[in-house]
């Protein structure tokens, strides 16, 4: 739980108890309302599944001494109850994600980082030191697909992928302003992007500018391309190495081939999503590689040595002993998938005996006198008890 939570929700009123209210009849509240709203006596309820979730949360605040005393303390001194701009929707002035939020603005507060009259002005009796520069902000996080073989996904494979990114406009540069013109610095804010505001509390809080959306910069002339946001999209071909052994479905994560920064912020993250077609011989379970292998009456009765396929290599000879049973499974070890430490998986090997779907008149004779020396008797037998 994070400080704005604590800041925007009333734990008492969550658990309808006054906030004087002793730790028994904290526990009998929360009982009540969980017994009430529980997801096992309400399936499907999604308004009483919130609601056990919201009385949990808060019990598991007000429940811990410690915890309750913190978030009593944060309450008094902040005037718990309002909400901080931005939170639940749109932001103040239409602002949207270019901008930074309160969670920005607490991030290096709530670590110990940095004092938090930074961003309350003079409420402890200090003074507020304006930033006349705007904070560097990291680029998005961007997702491509591909897919991939199924022989390229053991063994590793470059792909070419085409991605879809912001980025700062080719037109202007990043700046916004039509070409022979640039922005100039917010009058309002002197360029720091940010604001003091008083909040109904009646200390100052700051939020982003108004006049600027949290640039720091006012476009007069707006560049065409980008309307004056600065931003637009980028199409961007690169290739992508996808590691052997990976899975289908499997996300891999790319750092820093994502979205552009701004201010000289960081850029994201590429994720690749992979789907990887089936092979018609070879499947496959974890770092193995499963192999269905079909064998006749008598190779499995009378043992034989057979051949089997591997996946990109040379055939390999398995030994297949007498009286093997439909089903067994043989392990032909390091015939697998390459494991990230190098070494490899095996290969498991089913045996499939097979049932001719006809006879000749000779073999039928030749089966029949077989059944008659074995004289096996019922195998289904024991399942009468």
């Amino acid at each position: 739980m994070s400080t704005k939570d604590w800041l925007e929700k009333d734990y008492y009123k969550i658990l309808g108890v006054s906030k004087d209210a002793k730790p028994e009849e904290i526990k009998k509240a929360f009982r009540k309302i969980a017994r009430e709203n529980h997801p096992d006596q309400n399936p499907g309820n999604k308004k009483a599944e919130a609601r056990f979730k919201e009385a949990s949360e808060a019990n598991s605040v007000l429940s811990d001494p410690k915890k309750r005393k913190e978030y009593d303390e944060q309450r008094s001194l902040f005037g718990g109850g309002f909400k901080f701009p931005g939170a639940g929707g749109a932001r103040p002035g239409g602002y949207g994600s270019s901008g930074p939020s309160m969670d920005d603005l607490f991030r290096n507060a709530t670590s110990g980082n940095q004092d938090i009259s930074d961003l309350f002005g003079g409420l402890f009796g200090g003074t507020t030191t304006r930033r006349t520069t705007r904070s560097p902000r990291r680029g998005t996080d961007i997702e491509g697909e591909v897919t991939i073989d199924f022989t390229q996904a053991v063994e590793g494979t470059t792909v070419s992928l085409q991605t879809v990114s912001d980025a700062p406009c080719a037109s202007c540069r990043g700046t916004g302003a039509k070409a022979g013109s640039v922005p100039k610095v917010c009058t309002t804010c002197q360029g720091s992007g940010m604001k003091e505001a008083q909040t109904a509390g009646g200390f100052a809080i700051a939020e982003p500018c108004p006049e600027c959306r949290g640039r720091g910069l006012v476009v007069e002339d707006p560049c065409p391309d980008c309307s004056g946001s600065g931003r637009a999209r980028s199409t961007n071909t690169m290739q992508v190495r996808v590691p052997a052994g990976v899975t289908d479905g499997q996300r891999i994560r790319i750092k820093g081939k994502g979205g552009a920064g701004e201010n000289g912020g960081a850029p994201g993250d590429l994720y690749v999503l992979v789907n990887v077609r089936p092979h018609p011989v070879f499947g496959r379970k974890g770092d193995n590689l499963t192999l269905q292998a079909p064998v006749t009456f008598p190779e499995a009765a009378l043992g034989a040595d057979i051949e089997v396929p591997t996946l990109g290599g040379p055939k390999v000879r398995l030994r297949v002993p007498s009286g093997t049973p439909n089903g067994r499974t043989f392990r032909v070890r390091g015939k697998g998938v390459r494991k990230a430490n190098g070494d490899h998986g095996d290969l498991l090997v089913t045996v499939e005996v097979q049932v001719p779907s006809s006879l000749s008149a000779e073999a039928e004779a030749a089966l029949r006198k077989y059944a008659d020396v074995v004289g096996s008797g019922n195998p289904r037998a024991g399942l009468f008890g």
